[in-house]
């Protein structure tokens, strides 16, 4: 009677025990389901960004990184001694000074890839690292073929002390302090509408066979920006070179991809070695297309901004207000360019005023 008493009495206990245990026990199962499902996009931990992944990756177990965390990396950017591409070099290291040690950046050191082979005016102002060009004729006139080869020097010889590296060009703008978007082997990249991998699979399998993979291995990205550990880069760059090399050399590759062969190169590189990319939308965004900055990071001014009084773009035509990088080959743009008309996005908007902070504060900027 003793017995069945306290039994009686332990019984809801038992059951409050029994409900816990199933509780948890469904809690984990659906957790880690949740954590093992493609979803296609997720959201960065400590922030609202939303996180387009590779159809063909899943989420990165490592990607819950802490924000407390910092993870260092390395900025580095191929450039030529010509006036066109100092004055813009000039402004992207502006900018990188200015957002390197905001709240939220995860940039390291700094690094101009100068692959002219001899030092230029530069040198004192920016960190720069000079290497050769290729062997002359070989670029047959499209300059950026120097960049992987210029990449492959420089991993050879310079001592790089950040585990990761932001590959960026001369025509960036840090709008935002940037963070290290990559997370652990899966580099981060910014996905470009007009690489198009499955549309030229024609082409892209005489440099990615068959037997490699589905075509969809091949990301629609090309080298920049592109946030990556410098391991995977050593190797990936000297394939990257030969890829160029390749397709350059091959009339109807040339034909096909244009001034964008050196970018497909590099994302057939990555495929072959097994790399895949995170596509992150919010890594750039380029005016006039892109009309707000948001929280993106980088401002590429690689198309021209035309627009009229109305402030209505022109595309295509010259605008009765512009501005467009290819109206200063020969030297830089002047100080305190005239602001556009009311109604121009706030993208372009941003990108003058951002100009013009920096040629008013950069020393001797005119010569």
């Amino acid at each position: 009677m003793i017995e069945r008493k306290a039994m009686g009495r332990a019984s809801p206990l038992l059951f409050v025990l029994l409900v816990l245990g199933f509780f948890f026990a469904t809690y984990n199962l659906v957790t880690m389901m949740m954590q093992n499902r493609y979803v296609g996009k997720w959201t960065d931990v400590g922030s609202d960004r939303e996180v387009f992944i590779d159809p063909v990756i899943e989420r990165p177990e490592d990607a819950k990184k802490s924000t407390n965390v910092k993870m260092p990396f390395h900025v580095a950017l191929t450039a030529t001694d010509a006036p066109y591409s100092k004055w813009q070099c000039r402004i992207m290291y502006y900018w990188y000074k200015q957002k390197k040690e905001l709240p939220g950046s995860d940039m390291g050191g700094f690094t101009r890839i100068l692959h002219s082979g001899k030092p230029d005016n530069l040198m004192d102002e920016i960190p720069t690292f000079v290497v050769d060009p290729l062997p002359a004729g070989l670029d047959r006139g499209y300059v950026v073929l120097n960049r992987p080869w210029a990449f492959v020097q420089w991993l050879e010889k310079a001592t790089i002390k950040e585990e990761y590296i932001l590959m960026a060009e001369p025509d960036h703008v840090f709008v935002n302090p940037l963070p290290n978007l990559a997370h652990g082997e899966y580099p981060a990249a910014f996905p470009f509408f007009y690489i198009k991998p499955a549309e030229n699979e024609e082409t892209v399998r005489k440099y990615y066979p068959a037997e490699k993979g589905p075509v969809t291995n091949v990301d629609p990205i090309g080298n920049s920006p592109v946030i990556i550990k410098k391991e995977m880069l050593e190797k990936i760059a000297p394939t990257w070179m030969n890829v160029s090399l390749q397709m350059k050399n091959d009339q109807e590759t040339d034909k096909t991809f244009g001034w964008v062969l050196e970018m497909y190169a590099y994302a057939v590189a990555s495929a072959l070695h097994g790399v895949q990319h995170i596509l992150r939308k919010d890594f750039m965004l380029q005016p006039p297309w892109d009309l707000e900055i948001g929280k993106k990071f980088i401002i590429h001014y690689t198309y021209g901004c035309d627009y009229n009084l109305k402030g209505e773009l022109t595309y295509g035509k010259i605008g009765e207000w512009r501005f467009d990088k290819r109206s200063h080959l020969r030297g830089p743009p002047p100080k305190n360019i005239p602001l556009p008309p009311p109604g121009v996005p706030e993208s372009v908007v941003t990108l003058v005023k951002m100009v013009n902070e920096a040629t008013a504060n950069i020393p001797n900027w005119d010569t």
